[in-house]
């Protein structure tokens, strides 16, 4: 865990000022956890008149669900919040490795899956756990999946994604080049 979170500090520090951030936010079927992560990013980054500054997506370690919209218990969750996810599950691919500065893995299991798939000792770099931008007291170390959880498993993510999401934005953001 320490040196997950040094390797996460070292790219925070030189994605920062860079002109534009490509984040990709990443679970395992990309129908739940990470498309809620996708949707609360583009809204905090909209909020803050930041859009042309980052791109964002989503994807999964699987495939199994490509072209599926986010679980519909995620999309009414998210909507009571005001996201509204509309994007379309996909797998992630090699060249997603070229195209994300920062890759972000819901939990351990597919930030090991990510690390695998990495095809260089650079691009697995950019691998990173959601978990390390929580800033709210949890006794989460991951972003767990409510796929076969109630109502209170999808809360719990949106509320762990939006403290996180933020905080992202924050930690990337350079305070003198922030716009309100």
């Amino acid at each position: 865990m320490i040196m997950a979170q040094y390797e996460s500090l070292k790219i925070i520090s030189e994605l920062k000022n860079k002109d534009k951030i490509r984040a990709l936010f990443i679970c395992l079927g990309n129908i739940c956890r990470s498309p809620a992560a996708d949707g609360i990013m583009h809204s905090i980054v909209e909020s803050h008149g930041d859009n042309e500054r980052w791109f964002i997506d989503s994807a999964g370690t699987y495939g199994g669900h490509a072209g599926d919209l986010p679980d519909k218990r995620m999309r009414v969750h998210a909507v009571r919040r005001g996201y509204n996810l509309t994007h379309r599950s996909r797998q992630i691919r090699e060249s997603d490795f070229d195209d994300f500065d920062i890759i972000i893995a819901m939990d351990s299991a597919n930030e090991r899956s990510l690390k695998r798939m990495a095809p260089t000792v650079e691009a697995e770099a950019k691998v990173v756990p959601m978990s390390v931008f929580f800033r709210m007291a949890t006794r989460y170390d991951h972003v767990p999946d409510p796929y076969y959880e109630g109502a209170e498993g999808f809360e719990l993510v949106l509320d762990l994604l939006e403290d996180a999401c933020e905080n992202l934005y924050d930690q990337l953001t350079p305070k003198h080049g922030r716009k309100q």
